[in-house]
């Protein structure tokens, strides 16, 4: 198992689109803390950057990764390895690549010029969603055995999770003002990654003007030690579940 994750890792370390991402987000990173005078105002511009970017590379080079790999995923297969064992190199290499880049495009600049509980909240936070959104990858791999749709799906759920979620909880709220919708709206935000990660890196900034209205009654609700445990615990929920359904379906799978 060693060995296989060592070369995935390698691999996709040197990989030409991983490169581009680290120095992307280290250049963004280090320009807004110096341009702006205030840490603040920078960590609130690169969480922009997070909630868009980390998802999109790791979501769609994830599951490029794992089609362009097929051939040797089926040489691994045919080897005395278990499946389950495969599968779990697959995910830990590929999360430990984009979360090394992800940590030296942005974890570097954090550290250096915001070396606080916020900064350290955005760097946990952007992990995670580099981890989650691998697990999504090899789930959406796994169940769609076409490149191309494969893709196209890792798209659209990026696209649901970044834009089309928040206006489907306006909608929700401009048609049911008159019911109290608290509790819908927490559960709506359980189910997006993206603005759970939103939420709990605003909460810790403590910024109410740019909080949405899953934020907002988020804060009511989740507030101190036990809400932040909670918001974890629902997050590393989304590195699991997807993961443990895709591992299932991968040593059933016939390849």
């Amino acid at each position: 198992m060693k060995k296989v994750i060592k070369y995935i890792m390698l691999d996709i370390l040197r990989n030409k689109i991983v490169l581009a991402y680290m120095i992307c987000l280290l250049l963004f990173s280090f320009g807004l803390f110096m341009v702006e005078d205030l840490p603040e105002k920078s960590l609130i511009s690169i969480l922009t950057l997070n909630l868009t970017l980390v998802p999109l590379v790791g979501i769609i080079f994830s599951t490029m990764y794992i089609y362009n790999s097929s051939e040797f995923i089926e040489l691994l297969v045919a080897q005395p390895i278990k499946r389950k064992t495969i599968w779990f190199s697959m995910f830990i290499g590929l999360s430990f690549a984009l979360s090394i880049a992800f940590l030296i495009g942005c974890g570097l600049p954090i550290l250096i010029f915001s070396p606080n509980t916020q900064g350290l909240t955005m760097i946990v936070t952007g992990v995670l969603l580099s981890l989650i959104f691998v697990s999504i990858a090899l789930f959406i791999t796994v169940y769609i055995q076409d490149k191309t749709k494969g893709i196209g799906a890792s798209l659209l759920l990026w696209l649901y999770f970044t834009i089309l979620f928040d206006g489907i909880v306006l909608f929700v709220l401009f048609q049911l003002l008159e019911y109290p919708l608290e509790n819908l709206i927490v559960g709506l935000s359980i189910l997006n990654p993206i603005d759970l990660v939103r939420i709990v890196s605003l909460l810790k900034m403590d910024i109410s003007a740019l909080m949405g209205a899953t934020s907002a009654v988020f804060r009511q609700y989740f507030t101190g030690s036990i809400g932040y445990l909670i918001s974890y615990g629902i997050l590393l929920l989304w590195i699991i579940i997807p993961l443990l359904l895709s591992t299932r379906k991968f040593i059933k799978k016939d390849l």
